[in-house]
């Protein structure tokens, strides 16, 4: 008999998540609320789509591996292979080096890249998609879930997965179901951030993307990266007070009052593309499903749904698709989590969870790390963190051990195990006895910035 998957979510997650369920040999309906665009175009359920997303890569490998070839789909659409070792990168204690090759990341924007997998999993044998339809109410039986539509429509399903993101009625239908849930665990730093869609005048003057860290000292930061078609995406992100607005005179002012003008003097050779888009949406919530004994047998929660990040981190995509490899090996093992009984569902949503411990302890440990922050950081963060900032220091003065293990977690390619290796050990205590190496000088690449700008003289804005 085959397994009927009701999918709730068209974004990047439920996409995945449908892939996976394919790729199992199961049927997988998807239903979203929003009508889907034709094309690469920003819609309403995506409400930060105009902001920068990066797929870390281990979000690219795990994307490959559920639609292969997508990432060259990517790049014959105009996306850029960047290796993010190349990056312009600007941090609390100094500059990163940019001549340690690290890992892959393809760059595009959101909406070329949720149309290019969308366009991949309509195709997929046993998916269909309903569009402009809302799901209503969710119930179940002894056998099933029915998921009542708003369009009238009841469908049934052996296993139901929740993609609907940070908006999720999940609690609620829970709640209706007479299934108690714990109160979820929350995290705002009360970060914001502005873009603005740039194109280069003539041949960008450079090639690599610019990030300028927002540190505790700071509050603010941003960054700047070039995408398909030419255009480049520039972001402001600010803490609490520091959250940009949509003025565009205040969007300049921001850039020019950076600690380094790389990114200021890096738009002089731009004409803007449409107005600002702001996102302040950015807390980081983790919902704790699959705990308790009465979680019932067929029902799943991924990516924003189960457990969203602040999006700076650039860690949401890439855990949807680690989630959704684990919903694919255990249908293919299982056939289904429900026709086992609620202990089946509930390790597979452990597993799930299990997914996102990583990014969640990257994303709140540096959050709370802001004045701005709702909470503090416990006694094992703030030693970790002492470690850590040691590391930092380390990347800022050209240590390649320190580097590599940093970019190594951070792509989830490593447990956090990795900042404690010999050799990243070894480079702490050589660096305590004989001194910090000379620091990372600004990339030479940024230094030509303002004096082709003075060359050339500035464009019109």
């Amino acid at each position: 008999m085959t397994v009927k998957v009701v999918i709730i979510g068209a974004s990047l997650a439920g996409l995945f998540a449908a892939a996976a369920v394919a790729a199992a040999g199961a049927q997988a309906v998807i239903i979203e609320r929003d009508v889907l665009p034709d094309g690469p175009i920003p819609r309403k359920g995506v409400p930060q789509g105009r902001q920068p997303h990066v797929l870390l890569h281990r979000g690219l490998l795990a994307a490959e591996e559920l639609l292969p070839d997508i990432r060259q789909a990517l790049l014959s659409h105009g996306a850029l292979p960047l290796d993010t070792g190349t990056w312009a990168w600007l941090g609390e204690y100094g500059w990163s080096p940019t001549w340690i090759p690290a890992y892959e990341t393809v760059s595009a924007t959101r909406p070329l890249l949720e149309h290019l997998v969308r366009e991949r999993v309509r195709r997929l044998a046993g998916v269909t998609l309903h569009e402009g339809v809302r799901v209503n109410e969710l119930h179940r039986n002894a056998r099933d879930w029915r998921v009542v539509c708003d369009d009238a429509t009841t469908l049934e399903a052996d296993l139901v997965i929740d993609a609907s993101g940070r908006g999720s009625r999940l609690p609620h239908w829970l709640t209706e179901l007479g299934i108690s849930i714990s109160e979820p665990l929350m995290v705002d730093a009360h970060l914001g951030y502005a873009c603005r869609t740039y194109r280069a005048i003539g041949k960008p003057p450079i090639e690599i993307a610019v990030m300028i860290a927002a540190t505790p000292q700071t509050g603010r930061g941003a960054l700047a990266i070039p995408v398909e078609d030419g255009n480049w995406l520039v972001v402001t992100i600010g803490y609490g007070a520091h959250r940009p607005s949509r003025s565009v005179a205040e969007f300049d002012e921001f850039l020019a009052t950076l600690p380094d003008p790389a990114i200021a003097d890096l738009t002089k050779h731009f004409e803007p593309v449409g107005d600002i888009a702001i996102h302040r949406q950015t807390g980081n919530r983790r919902n704790r499903y699959g705990r308790s004994r009465t979680w019932p047998a067929g029902l799943l929660a991924v990516g924003d749904a189960y457990c969203a990040f602040n999006p700076v981190f650039g860690q949401g995509i890439t855990v949807a698709a680690c989630q959704a490899l684990l919903i694919r090996d255990a249908l293919k093992h299982d056939r289904t989590p429900a026709g086992r009984g609620p202990l089946a569902t509930r390790r597979l949503q452990r597993r799930i969870g299990a997914a996102a411990d990583l990014p969640w302890s990257v994303a709140t440990s540096e959050d709370l790390r802001h004045p701005s922050s709702s909470g503090s950081q416990t006694w094992v963060q703030r030693l970790l963190g002492v470690w850590t900032a040691e590391l930092a220091r380390l990347v800022a003065h050209g240590d390649r051990d320190a580097y590599l293990a940093f970019a190594r977690v951070y792509h989830l390619m490593a447990a956090p195990a990795m900042l404690f290796n010999p050799r990243v050990i070894y480079s702490a205590c050589r660096a305590a006895v004989r001194g910090m190496p000379e620091q990372n000088p600004r990339p030479r690449a940024l230094n030509a910035l303002a004096a082709n700008r003075t060359a050339q003289g500035t464009p019109g804005r």
